[in-house]
């Protein structure tokens, strides 16, 4: 898929959700899509990532970080850069261009905002909206040592091959919880991550 076309499908779904036009339902729209009747949060807190597709000349790629093994929460997962919103944050983009800096060190002169896509809801309370962005190479990265261990690149084919995408189990709180994974190699992407990998294929593939 060439970039042009990401563009215009990331594009015109983005435009579609913010006037408030119909739209086709995304696979996932939480953590508990997968799992019937689970506690849900009675509040949600604003969250937002980067979901930075690199320009390649072999190919666009999903630059992806892993986190440390001390973190106190999701330790050692794979995840978007991004983070909660905090008050100084004009809106989303802000939220995830501040967070990628600061996580990874990617500057956002070298993002193209493309815009952003469905709501993703964790059973950790958070409401994150993903915004796609182009990346440009010639970008160095400075992973934050407190929250990554980690920055890596996977090509955007391996998220886009249905054959690649897999629902695991595993018990927590006492409760069977079902999830999207899609393993690259070593690297074990699952979760909410993986969800929203699944969203995104789908506003890639729809209609093919």
């Amino acid at each position: 898929m060439t970039v042009d076309e990401i563009v215009r499908r990331v594009g015109e779904r983005s435009r579609r959700l913010a006037s408030g036009l119909p739209v086709s339902t995304p696979p996932l729209g939480s953590d508990f899509s997968l799992n019937g009747v689970v506690p849900v949060p009675e509040s949600w807190r604003p969250a937002a990532v980067l979901v930075p597709l690199v320009r390649r000349e072999s190919g666009t790629t999903v630059l992806l970080t892993q986190r440390t093994d001390d973190m106190p929460s999701h330790a050692g997962q794979i995840a978007f850069p991004g983070g909660r919103q905090q008050a100084e944050d004009a809106d989303a983009v802000a939220t995830a261009l501040r967070e990628t800096e600061e996580e990874v060190g990617l500057a956002r002169s070298f993002v193209e905002v493309i815009g952003p896509v469905d709501l993703y809801r964790t059973g950790t309370g958070y409401e994150i909206t993903p915004i796609v962005g182009i990346v440009t190479p010639g970008f160095i990265t400075r992973a934050d040592p407190r929250e990554v261990a980690d920055v890596f690149e996977v090509p955007l084919a391996h998220f886009l091959d249905e054959r690649n995408h897999r629902i695991d189990s595993r018990v927590w709180q006492g409760r069977e919880r079902r999830y999207y994974a899609m393993p690259y190699g070593e690297r074990y992407i699952w979760g909410a991550t993986a969800g929203m990998l699944k969203n995104l294929h789908f506003v890639l593939t729809a209609g093919e």
